[in-house]
């Protein structure tokens, strides 16, 4: 792992024992000694701490001074209503590509002069690239280097850092500010990726591993690896870029039109505009012919990405594949999730081929677990 780059907390997740894995291009704690499935139920029941840093943070500023310039000009790259997010607000967003598919899926917060963008560590080099060509004639694009970000998630995570910036219990899921904390300045937004109430907060490389070390220390925190970030994410029904979204797929197959404003939509007030509008437009009215799909496996057996999925338990061809999937800890049962023709529904039963045997699953709603956002 010798040209893996690491964060700023690297040397702390030795210390606690973390078990380190190539991601993204960094080394990464994969599990600490409590193991994955402990590591999970303590923050469905507590508070986990995981080192995000390897996720890129990115300013966009307007040249104008105007936010709302910087607002416009994201808006030709990603079909979500960036214009229409107030101020102290963040958003999820996606860089769609000229065919319709997903370049990337991101965060973008209103911090009242600028935008702030949070997005994934495997595509954070060519997104910036991506702002630059398209955006970098009305709009200044800094890549943030001197800053870690960890999230803390769980029913507990928000007595744990009111501890440190006692006035995080008066935010709601999706607000964003800016607090401080022993000199340092935090930027700080109450969300996550794990379906559980929580917070994600930028902190300086400087002041990072003494701010981790203060969470730590509090019996309601647990670090976290990416094992069970893995497993509470899908409990969630989340996309994980790369697996269940990506260059192929569109929003809507996705099931991400919820991501998809009024404003950008047909007969909206700034309708298309978009990389890859008529497809996801086209779509967003007829219908695609695949979609982004739960499945509950029978038994207790997972089904792993890449399984293949059947309309029987004997003959034809696969109708889809399985993108993401393995055991919840928090339902005590497998779960996954496919692309399958938009035409079956919930309930319907379809068979995933492991080991070259055919075994039953039943298209469910997610999420698998239900979410507890501070609204």
């Amino acid at each position: 792992m010798t040209d893996l780059k690491r964060t700023v907390l690297f040397d702390l997740h030795g210390e606690l024992g973390g078990k380190m894995v190539p991601f993204a291009g960094y080394e990464m704690p994969v599990q600490y000694p409590m193991g994955v499935m402990k590591e999970h139920l303590f923050t469905r029941a507590h508070a986990g701490l995981f080192d995000v840093s390897h996720m890129g943070q990115i300013l966009m500023t307007a040249k104008s001074g105007r936010v709302e310039d910087a607002a416009l000009a994201l808006e030709r790259l990603v079909p979500v209503d960036i214009l229409g997010l107030k101020e102290g607000r963040q958003r999820y967003a996606l860089f769609t590509n000229d065919t319709g598919g997903i370049q990337d899926d991101l965060m973008v917060a209103n911090r009242g002069d600028h935008l702030f963008l949070v997005v994934n560590a495997a595509c954070k080099e060519a997104d910036f690239a991506h702002l630059k060509a398209h955006v970098g004639a009305d709009c200044d694009i800094g890549m943030v280097e001197d800053r870690a970000l960890v999230a803390l998630q769980g029913p507990e995570a928000a007595t744990a850092l009111a501890r440190l910036v006692p006035d995080v219990v008066e935010m709601a899921f999706m607000d964003v500010a800016i607090r401080h904390w022993d000199s340092a300045e935090l930027w700080i937004s109450r969300s996550g990726y794990t379906g559980e109430d929580g917070f994600e907060i930028s902190v300086p490389n400087k002041f990072a591993e003494s701010f981790v070390r203060r969470l730590l220390g509090m019996e309601e925190v647990a670090p976290i690896g990416l094992g069970a970030r893995d497993s509470l994410r899908l409990e969630a029904g989340m996309c994980l870029y790369g697996h269940d979204i990506d260059e192929g797929t569109s929003p809507v197959e996705g099931n991400l039109t919820w991501a998809i404003q009024k404003a950008r939509r047909a007969g909206g007030a700034r309708e298309g505009g978009f990389p890859g509008a008529g497809r996801i437009l086209k779509e967003l009215a007829e219908g695609p012919p695949r979609r982004r799909v739960g499945l509950r496996p029978k038994g207790r057996a997972p089904m792993r990405e890449g399984i293949e999925v059947y309309a029987a338990a004997e003959g034809g061809d696969p109708i889809g594949k399985i993108t993401s999937g393995g055991f919840g800890p928090s339902i005590e049962a497998p779960m996954a999730m496919a692309y399958l023709p938009a035409d079956l529904s919930d309930g319907a039963t379809v068979y995933g081929e492991v080991r070259g045997k055919r075994l039953p699953a039943v298209i469910s709603p997610m999420p698998f677990q239900p979410n507890r956002y501070k609204r």
